[in-house]
């Protein structure tokens, strides 16, 4: 198996339609963002906000959004995952464990002592991932979605 030469960069207008056209694997979509960042999107400053494309060489194989504002006043919003999309022939191969510890870095560099996500439960959901990667479940929102939480 080739070793993935993986980097990230800011969202551009280069790498935006190829991060909108990422196909995950059957099933996935219904997961891809959880109804309280679909409620909450719209208060989230468009300032807090870091895009960055998961590139393997030229390809773009990922993507990640993280938020970070310090004065969000919900917990789970501060410093957090908004959304990772990992192609779906990619998957598995650490492109998603790699955009997380991206945004983490970028988190710690920024004073933040942890980093939040929210899940959908399900079969083919990424609570797995999630937890495999270090994330521990502290709480539920209002839609029975999953916050999990990894210590910087």
């Amino acid at each position: 198996m080739r070793v993935p030469d993986l980097h990230l960069e800011p969202l551009s207008a280069s790498t935006a339609v190829a991060a909108n056209r990422l196909t995950l694997k059957p099933g996935q979509e219904q997961y891809a963002t959880p109804v309280s960042h679909v409620e909450t999107e719209s208060t989230i400053s468009p300032s807090a906000a870091w895009p960055r494309v998961v590139l393997d060489g030229d390809e773009v194989v990922g993507f990640i959004k993280g938020s970070f504002d310090e004065h969000e006043t919900r917990p789970e919003f501060r410093c957090c995952i908004w959304q990772i999309n990992v192609k779906a022939s990619a998957q598995g191969h650490g492109v998603g464990r790699f955009a997380v510890h991206g945004l983490a870095d970028e988190a710690r560099s920024r004073g933040f002592e942890r980093l939040t996500v929210i899940w959908e439960p399900g079969e083919q959901g990424p609570e797995a991932f999630f937890l495999h990667i270090g994330f521990t479940p502290v709480g539920e929102t209002a839609f029975g979605e999953t916050i999990g939480a990894l210590d910087l």
